[in-house]
């Protein structure tokens, strides 16, 4: 009868060390997926916020010229931002663009004219009018003078990592430009 008891005392303790384990892994499991969903949108919250201004149905050559024709009557420069709504970067730069900040300053120094460039495979021939022969990343952002002179031919092609690039220096870039040599 000892021989007995002590299987079972056996019996029952393996039982108890399993149920620990289950209960451990039960607790585990309930508590990861209620931990994911938050450390998720943690990571998905955009740095910047974003804009799908390019149309591809629109007509860019006359957009292009009719914000020429506003800059020279307002003695402002033009920025052409050649890029597309698939992209990135070319949404979160319109983003910051919206912003109420950005969009008081850009409106009193600049006609912006957003150009969808599609896959690289559309209003090509608006880059090359301007010396962007051609398109090497979305956006490529073009500062113009009310006359059609390209005033950032070096930075223009460097806007395809927009999206992470610092909020106040996009910000001072458009403010404080200055015609590259």
């Amino acid at each position: 009868m000892e021989a007995d008891f002590g299987l079972f005392r056996h019996a029952f303790a393996r039982l108890t060390v399993n149920l620990m384990r289950f209960l451990f892994l039960l607790a585990l499991m309930m508590a990861v997926p209620l931990s994911w969903p938050s450390a998720r949108a943690e990571t998905n919250i955009s740095a910047h916020p974003e804009a799908r201004p390019f149309d591809a149905a629109a007509d860019a050559a006359a957009l292009v010229d009719a914000a020429l024709a506003r800059a020279a009557e307002n003695d402002q420069r033009v920025l052409l931002v050649l890029g597309a709504n698939w992209c990135h970067d070319s949404r979160g730069l319109a983003g910051w663009f919206a912003e109420p900040r950005f969009a008081a300053m850009l409106e009193a120094k600049y006609e912006l004219v957003y150009v969808d460039v599609g896959h690289k495979d559309r209003n090509l021939a608006i880059g090359r009018r301007f010396g962007i022969e051609t398109i090497r990343g979305t956006p490529t952002v073009m500062t113009l003078s009310s006359d059609g002179d390209l005033l950032n031919r070096k930075s223009a092609p460097k806007w395809r990592n927009a999206a992470s690039r610092d909020e106040d220096d996009i910000f001072a870039y458009f403010n404080q430009f200055v015609p590259e040599p």
